[in-house]
């Protein structure tokens, strides 16, 4: 894990580390954390983006994949399953397992925001750092859960279409890479 010290950087890395298959995320917003952050590009640093309602937070650390641009217009979302609390603007070399597919709409208009799901990768060991609670059926209904509600609080409806492995979320990534904010 890397904290950036210029988040000009945050730009120019790349989606995937070196040659391989682990993608490099980029932690906006720690786990437990009650509110929202976002990185603006303009500046090179994170803002505050929004709160969330007292006793609602994010259930794991959230980020996103630099050099992607997914169908809201943002690099793709990843939700780290982990234990601890990693801070934001840390770059994260992550192993993707899942992704939670979903449909999301407001005002009328619907589009594809898809939820990367990783687990975090040892710089050094290149394995993975597991979770003490595996990413399990219960788990992964609590984090549809979440963004469901997330989403309403919003005024947007969040609809999960279902959960597709590694594969899925690889092309997902590979479909919409990017070059300056541009596919």
């Amino acid at each position: 894990m890397e904290i950036l010290t210029n988040g000009r950087d945050i730009t120019r890395l790349p989606a995937y580390h070196e040659r391989s298959l682990f993608v490099n995320i980029v932690v906006d917003t720690p786990k437990g954390s009650p509110y929202k952050l976002k990185y603006d590009e303009e500046i090179g640093t994170f803002r505050l983006h929004k709160s969330l309602p007292l006793g609602l937070g994010f259930p794991f650390n959230f980020g996103f994949v630099p050099s992607t641009l997914g169908d809201d217009g943002d690099a793709h979302d990843v939700l780290i399953i982990h234990d601890f609390v990693m801070p934001t603007g840390a770059v994260v070399l992550g192993q993707l397992i899942s992704v939670l597919e979903a449909n999301q709409s407001q005002d009328n208009r619907s589009q594809r925001n898809d939820r990367l799901i990783a687990i975090p990768i040892g710089l050094a060991s290149r394995k993975p750092m597991q979770p003490v609670v595996a990413f399990s059926s219960v788990l992964k209904r609590a984090v549809a859960d979440f963004f469901v509600k997330y989403n309403e609080l919003q005024g947007r409806t969040f609809r999960p279409i279902r959960y597709a492995g590694a594969r899925q979320a690889h092309r997902i990534v590979a479909r919409n890479l990017c070059t300056n904010g541009r596919k």
